[in-house]
């Protein structure tokens, strides 16, 4: 908005490994002639806190910082000369920005960094200036760990990424049409940030006037222009215990009413819900209602700082919905939180970031056909943008059947988001790496 207490604190939350500050002089593992020389040019190229350890098969991996971010790449002991980064999604406020040192056995994406290696790629990932709204920092530092590489010695890279990262992995293509050979997007924000958080203020405005006064209002601050409840942990040592257990305090009265509704389909609840959802364009599903509020609710003042203004502004807006009879439908649009938007925080989502569609390199998506908590419609959107652009021949885009699982709070089970098992992501990249590689567009099944 991207793991966690629901399974959105994928989103929510990163259980990343902890930073350890290695000194300059700090000496390097037993690691053969050739990583150690890496080692050596990684410092020349300006990275700090380097240190090399093995990699399996005989590889390295190389952790450091560039500029004061942390870095971490797997360099495959025959290596191709080619690289896959990951750009990591959505994480609270609040929660740590260090990625895993091994991208190799712990990264992310289903394991594929693990499997490009065991091809002959070096892979790695990069981590951000900051939690929360994170495209521009993204960007920025995917870009330059890329540049890293490349004078490491790769000749070409590709960039996968979940959710944010998806996002991030179209802005890349769009802003940097030579520097990456493909992209993977995973159940990506790959249209518009500003649509997606339109549709989870929307649901939070929504919510907060249909629930008010019930045992399912949130908790706390009640304008959505702020955050329901701080997110700044006491200390970096519970940051995460802290933001786990304020997810829990807001998803817990939307989870209730969830279940109220399901006792009682005619009742008030029920009402409330198909409603909420509507009202967000998201499905009438528990994960699919609670991961968008939990978001909108914790990540508030965030989207506020980063963007320099409120992002999202419903003056004059209508609302309607056929859950709605026209006598609620007048009440809520009487009813209902306004605010405007601040015209600079709409230039900054716009920059940072809507698909302009003039990718300049092969790009394959995959999104499930139904996610809790970025819609399929941003699919959608990206094809016609695309298209409009006369680059439709550089895009693939696979939809998968959605995935329902248990919360683990609730005792409910709804879809999930990025629910991809490690076949279809594996299928996905090797349809895109063939891409490149033969100029062969690929199939329609080649992703099932």
């Amino acid at each position: 908005m991207i793991r966690p207490v629901l399974r959105h604190a994928a989103t929510a939350l990163w259980l990343f490994a902890p930073v350890i500050a290695i000194a300059a002089d700090t000496p390097v593992p037993a690691v053969g002639a050739e990583q150690a020389a890496l080692v050596s040019r990684a410092r020349a190229l300006g990275a700090t806190d380097v240190v090399a350890r093995p990699a399996p098969g005989g590889g390295v991996l190389l952790d450091g910082k560039l500029e004061g971010d942390q870095f971490a790449l797997g360099i495959p002991a025959k290596w191709n000369h080619e690289g896959l980064l990951y750009a990591h999604g959505y994480s609270t406020p609040g929660t740590p920005v260090a990625v895993s040192d091994d991208p190799v056995t712990k990264g992310p994406g289903n394991g594929l960094l693990g499997e490009a290696y065991g091809q002959g790629y070096a892979v790695g990932h990069s981590a951000y200036d900051k939690a929360g709204l994170g495209v521009e920092t993204g960007v920025k530092n995917t870009v330059r760990l890329r540049d890293f590489l490349s004078k490491l010695g790769a000749r070409r890279t590709y960039v996968m990424g979940d959710s944010m990262g998806g996002g991030i992995v179209v802005a890349l293509l769009d802003r940097y049409p030579g520097s990456f050979a493909g992209g993977f997007a995973r159940c990506g924000v790959v249209d518009s940030w500003q649509t997606l958080f339109g549709q989870i203020i929307d649901m939070r405005l929504a919510y907060n006037f249909l629930t008010k006064d019930t045992p399912y209002a949130l908790p706390g601050e009640q304008d959505a222009r702020r955050n329901a409840l701080p997110t700044d942990p006491p200390s970096p040592a519970l940051a995460q215990a802290y933001l786990f257990g304020q997810i829990g305090k807001v998803a817990t009265p939307v989870l209730a009413l969830w279940n109220a509704a399901q006792k009682n389909p005619n009742g008030r609840e029920a009402r409330i819900v198909s409603q909420v959802a509507a009202i967000g364009g998201f499905e009438r599903d528990a994960a699919s209602i609670a991961f968008p509020l939990v978001t909108a609710s914790l990540g508030a003042d965030d989207m506020t700082a980063t963007a320099g203004g409120q992002v999202y502004g419903n003056i004059g807006k209508v609302y309607a919905s056929p859950t709605m009879t026209p006598a609620e439908a007048a009440a809520l649009n009487a009813g209902i939180q306004r605010f405007a938007a601040a015209p600079a925080a709409a230039a900054y989502l716009k920059q940072w970031h809507k698909a302009t569609g003039r990718i300049g390199a092969p790009l394959v998506t995959i999104h499930n056909s139904i996610d809790s908590l970025v819609p399929f419609a941003q699919e959608t959107a990206l094809g016609k943008v695309v298209a409009a652009a006369g680059r439709s021949s550089k895009l693939v885009q696979f939809t998968v059947a959605p995935v329902r699982a248990p919360l683990p709070v609730g005792g409910v089970e709804g879809y999930t988001h990025c629910g991809f098992d490690k076949p279809r992501t594996l299928a996905a990249w090797n349809a895109l790496r063939t891409w490149v590689e033969t100029g062969k567009r690929p199939a329609a099944d080649a992703v099932q």
